[in-house]
């Protein structure tokens, strides 16, 4: 209980404690009597970055004073870039076996670094995802990582001329998460939402949020939260396990009062016209919380209906949502069968199938691969170039470099408030280099005093 930091929590019901408690706890029933091989099937799901960095710092600590051999698997590429040796597996197979660099080395001199005007990052983006010698572009900071086809040179002057502005074109050493790509990449293909414009009902922010506080008897899970979300931004609202983002989520939809305090949703008044504002707004749930006993063609039509979609209608949308998901060789299996990155897919489809102006997104990508991600945010990309505003949880730090803007919560407050490069300036200390996401979360939350 000392080594995972649960002795102070050691009378609170299990049931109460947050994701990276229960994660620790099952770590420390399993060391009750110490093994010789300790095997952990994906830890750190659902865990926010510093419970996860704790996870780690406790693996480390068996494997070093112990001599514990671990064995883990993990949706975390940089997770898999911290161990000795890497097992890659796909469909049931062995890829390839070795250390990290092992993966990585092949791929020297064909990943860049890529930026050009700090407005145009997500169409510098889409730009280069569409040029041939081009495998795979994410996102990073301010900038979009890119990984090249073997063989490939990448052209900085006609790119610049396809997006009509400047681009700056650098090499950046290779990480196992771009071998992991180039590897299997070519067997998943992404998520290709039609990029349609979506003109909003409503005038001003899409979110406005002031003074709110909920309380649940003597705790206030949220306290004097005040933000606001343009329209066709993609918001993301970070924080540790139990900081209030998923009862700011269910006050937002409208499926919990606010104890006071003024939420506004589509310029609509949540505390006066809930019902109003969830006919305006796309909900997917941190878990699968579809019929599972009925088939994706059922759920999409089940959901179509209760949009209040005309026959006719509703079937374009529902063959628009088979299409656009690659669920057509799936619409007839039942829901609960789905493997985990499907089931994430339909869930993503039912949200849209009224054509919200806004989506909710509760840690979307918890649990999935990393491709199954990739093909995910291509899809949010894609929504949010159509006009969607999107506001949308998540533990993954390199996703939080995906949106426009982010707030930081702990404790039911508001840390920090800004894009990820005003985010990372925040954290930065005097004459240290600039952190990542992930570095500047931790300082954020350590420095109010949280951990």
């Amino acid at each position: 209980m000392e080594m995972t930091g649960l002795s102070p929590f050691v009378h609170r019901l299990a049931g109460q404690l947050s994701g990276g408690m229960k994660q620790k706890r099952g770590l420390a029933c399993t060391l009750v009597k110490p093994p010789r091989l300790l095997l952990l099937d994906e830890p750190t799901v659902g865990v926010d970055p510093v419970s996860r960095r704790e996870l780690w710092a406790i693996v480390y600590r068996l494997v070093a004073q112990e001599s514990m051999s671990v064995l883990l698997s993990t949706a975390y590429l940089d997770e898999a870039e911290r161990c000795a040796e890497v097992i890659l597996m796909h469909q049931g197979r062995v890829v390839d076996q070795g250390a990290p660099e092992h993966f990585s080395a092949p791929l020297a001199g064909r990943t860049f670094r890529v930026t050009g005007a700090a407005a145009s990052r997500r169409r510098l983006q889409c730009a280069l995802a569409l040029r041939p010698e081009v495998l795979d572009a994410v996102l990073q900071g301010e900038s979009v990582r890119v990984v090249l086809r073997e063989g490939a040179r990448l052209d900085c002057d006609a790119l610049a001329q396809t997006v009509d502005e400047p681009v700056r074109c650098e090499p950046v050493p290779p990480r196992f998460e771009d071998a992991f790509v180039a590897l299997l990449l070519g067997d998943r293909a992404a998520v290709a939402l039609p990029q349609g414009r979506v003109t909003p009902g409503f005038a001003g922010d899409a979110i406005q949020v002031k003074g709110l506080c909920r309380r649940f008897g003597g705790f206030r899970a949220v306290q004097d939260l005040s933000f606001a979300v343009h329209p066709g931004e993609v918001f993301g609202l970070l924080g540790a396990n139990g900081a209030g983002k998923t009862t700011t989520f269910r006050i937002l939809c409208g499926l919990l009062a606010p104890s006071s305090g003024e939420v506004r949703v589509a310029g609509v008044d949540l505390r006066r016209s809930a019902a109003q504002a969830r006919g305006r707004i796309g909900y997917m749930a941190q878990r699968f919380s579809l019929y599972a006993n009925l088939s994706a063609r059922q759920n999409l039509a089940f959901f179509a209906r209760a949009y209040g979609l005309q026959r006719q209608h509703a079937a374009q949308r529902i063959d628009w949502a088979l299409e656009a998901f690659e669920l057509k060789d799936l619409a007839g299996v039942e829901s609960g069968t789905l493997p985990l990155g499907y089931k994430q897919r339909l869930a993503m489809a039912a949200a849209l199938m009224h054509e919200p102006d806004i989506l909710f997104l509760d840690e979307p990508t918890s649990g999935v691969d990393p491709l199954a991600r990739r093909a995910f945010w291509a899809g949010i990309n894609a929504l949010a170039q159509g006009g969607v505003t999107v506001l949308v949880t998540t533990h993954f730090m390199e996703e939080a470099e995906y949106c426009d803007r982010l707030a930081i919560m702990a404790g039911g407050e508001v840390l920090a408030i800004g894009t990820p490069a005003q985010i990372k300036a925040q954290a930065a200390r005097s004459g240290e280099p600039e952190p990542d996401m992930e570095e500047a979360f931790i300082a954020l939350i350590q420095e109010r005093g949280s951990v």
